[in-house]
């Protein structure tokens, strides 16, 4: 196969998994604090431990951007090097 063709595809395939990988992340950080904020709307007094809890599962939740963005940087240093 032509090494132009598959450093194309390498670079295509590492703005995909950026781009997917954003989805996920970006859906359950903005579904957790929506949620975060209801119950500190009904529970004030537990507004240090919501949050501790909120920021702890947003960046769990975080851990999945960043594999995309690791898969996308080990595909460009692929195109890199057929080219």
């Amino acid at each position: 196969m032509d090494p132009i063709v598959v450093a194309v595809g390498a670079v295509v395939g590492a703005g995909l998994a950026v781009g997917l990988a954003a989805i996920g992340p970006g859906a359950g950080q903005g579904f957790a604090a929506g949620k975060a904020v209801e119950a500190i709307g009904r529970q004030p007094e537990a507004q240090g431990q919501i949050m501790i809890t909120m920021l702890l599962g947003q960046a769990v939740t975080e851990t999945t951007g960043i594999y995309g963005l690791v898969v996308s940087l080990i595909l460009v240093g692929i195109a890199q090097g057929l080219i």
